[in-house]
């Protein structure tokens, strides 16, 4: 006898395999059983952590780089302009210092005839009396070299009715700060209104006197 069961059995359920799923790493674990596979995957983790980290270390070297190197960019602009502003100032000077050695050659060689004729009036005692005061040819013109120009030679024409005047005189000429090298030259005995009298002549040297010997005087000027 043939029987059928019309009831309905128990229905396998479906798995939805829609959508992105996760795998399995446990299961990859489990399937994985080779040690040194297992040992180049642990390595190339590691290797990929520590390229990882110098990465960054290095990101942040090469900016704090990047800003010290604008930092003495900046820097080294503003020693250059302090540079070019010394070397302006340098040049500066230089000019001033030309012009003011020009101006104080022209203003020593504008004095010289009253320094001259100051310091032999000075040294004249009594009883002497002079007849010439003039300047003796140079030896030479001005080395060309260093500009170096000759010194000036003041020959002494004058009379005396005393021996001792005359001596006197010689010692204040080799006493003054603008006059050196002072050198009696030959005497004679002249006969002047009836009277015998000394003819002498004396030669020196000019020269630049110390500032302590230069005086200054203000310039007085009347309005009216």
């Amino acid at each position: 006898m043939i029987e059928i069961n019309l009831l309905p059995g128990p229905k396998k359920k479906r798995v939805a395999t829609t959508g992105f799923q996760m795998p399995d790493f446990s299961a990859l674990a489990e399937k994985v059983k080779d040690p040194l596979l297992l040992g180049v995957i642990g390595a190339w983790v590691v290797v990929v952590a520590v390229v990882g980290v110098l990465y960054t270390l290095e990101s942040r070297k090469s900016a704090a780089l990047e800003e010290e190197k604008g930092r003495v960019e900046a820097e080294a602009r503003r020693f250059q302009a302090l540079i070019n502003q010394k070397r302006h100032e340098e040049r500066l000077r230089d000019s001033l210092v030309t012009e003011l050695t020009a101006i104080r050659q022209i203003d020593a060689e504008r004095y010289v005839w009253p320094h001259i004729l100051e310091e032999v009036t000075k040294a004249v005692p009594d009883y002497t009396w002079l007849q010439t005061v003039s300047l003796l040819a140079s030896g030479g013109p001005a080395d060309e070299a260093d500009s170096i120009a000759p010194p000036l030679r003041v020959l002494i024409d004058g009379r005396t009715s005393d021996m001792g005047g005359y001596t006197r005189l010689l010692r204040q000429l080799g006493n003054s700060p603008w006059l050196s090298n002072v050198v009696a030259g030959a005497t004679r005995t002249i006969t002047e209104n009836d009277k015998p009298i000394v003819a002498f002549t004396v030669t020196a040297t000019f020269r630049q006197a110390d500032s302590a010997f230069i005086r200054t005087v203000p310039v007085l000027e009347s309005v009216r």
